[in-house]
């Protein structure tokens, strides 16, 4: 279906509309160093699902997160002849969900790069949901905690974790640090473009695929708080039929807003969307792309929705080796 360059014209011209907190990076700054104040505890054990094989060695990675909660990982890590540190891949997975499967988790390993890939607690995963999360929870993840302001939100506790993890990465044996990459789409995206704002010492190269968890405002006005989004349609018509609170609440979602982490990213950003996505509307995309201030190109697929985009897939690994020009 031809995609008019009318319509990509307003797409490109989109900034968001969800509001951006004043003290954002004060709160998230204060997040951090809660994260940082939490003692290091994990543990590496070999994979009791896979063997390990002549090429790759497979672990289950656990870690103690924020409120003491259990948090599991899939660690994968290459044999490279002749030994010497490998590049790390962090891949955050969809909404809702957990990591994928070994198999395919195997990939990365097979040209050579380490994967660490974190179950979100609470989506069907290991790792532990220890709940505590104050007031209306209503349906998913996206307003669970949102009475309680936005310390409380689930994904407030999600990033602190996340960085957890990124500290955990810092003392890996036989890793590169000078080449640890983010990748992740729908959630995974937006959790990627969190974690490359909230430890910009650390992320090299992010490649980010039709993030979810943007722009929640416009979401909402374009009528298409639906699937993934559905929390946000619930929420306002059970709490806010009049919707006499909405500047209130999307305010504290606005602390969780990729479009809010942007601004942060410093790393090289290679970032994909569907245009046909019904799922992540392309104007919240193209919000996000645009507050980046990062060196970053923009891959556009006229005919793809939210759905696997192998052409995507490929450019990320000559994104990872610099061959791809920004």
């Amino acid at each position: 279906m031809p995609f008019s360059a009318e319509r990509l014209a307003e797409l490109e011209a989109c900034r968001g509309i969800n509001p951006i907190p004043a003290d954002f990076d004060e709160f998230w700054a204060a997040r951090i160093a809660e994260a940082d104040a939490v003692p290091l505890d994990y543990e590496i054990l070999p994979s009791d699902q896979i063997p390990e094989l002549g090429s790759c060695t497979y672990y289950d990675l656990y870690f103690t997160g924020m409120e003491g909660a259990r948090v599991y990982a899939k660690y994968a890590v290459p044999k490279v002849p002749g030994g010497g540190p490998v590049p790390l891949v962090l891949q955050f997975h969809g909404y809702p969900g957990c990591t994928r499967s070994w198999a395919e988790q195997s990939s990365w390993p097979g040209i050579g790069c380490a994967i660490l890939s974190m179950d979100n607690p609470g989506q069907g995963g290991r790792s532990e949901d220890v709940g505590g999360f104050k007031g209306t929870t209503v349906s998913g993840h996206l307003i669970t905690g949102v009475d309680g302001g936005p310390r409380n939100l689930y994904y407030v506790r999600l990033y602190q974790d996340q960085h957890i993890l990124c500290r955990i990465v810092r003392e890996l044996e036989g890793i590169d640090l000078s080449r640890v990459y983010v990748n992740g789409s729908s959630q995974g995206g937006g959790m990627g473009i969190a974690c490359c704002a909230l430890n910009p010492d650390l992320v090299n190269r992010a490649s980010i695929l039709y993030p979810f968890l943007s722009d929640f405002r416009e979401v909402w006005e374009l009528g298409a708080d639906e699937i993934a989004y559905d929390g946000i349609r619930y929420y306002s018509r059970w709490f806010d039929a009049d919707g006499e609170r909405a500047d209130e609440w999307f305010g504290t979602l606005g602390y969780v807003d990729s479009l809010s982490f942007a601004h942060l990213v410093r790393c090289p950003v290679l970032f994909g969307t569907g245009l046909s996505d019904v799922v992540c509307p392309p104007e919240t995309q193209f919000a996000v792309y645009n507050a980046l201030t990062c060196p970053k190109k923009h891959l556009l697929y006229p005919d793809f929705g939210h759905e696997e985009i192998q052409a995507f897939d490929d450019q990320i690994i000559l994104f990872y080796q610099g061959e791809v020009d920004l």
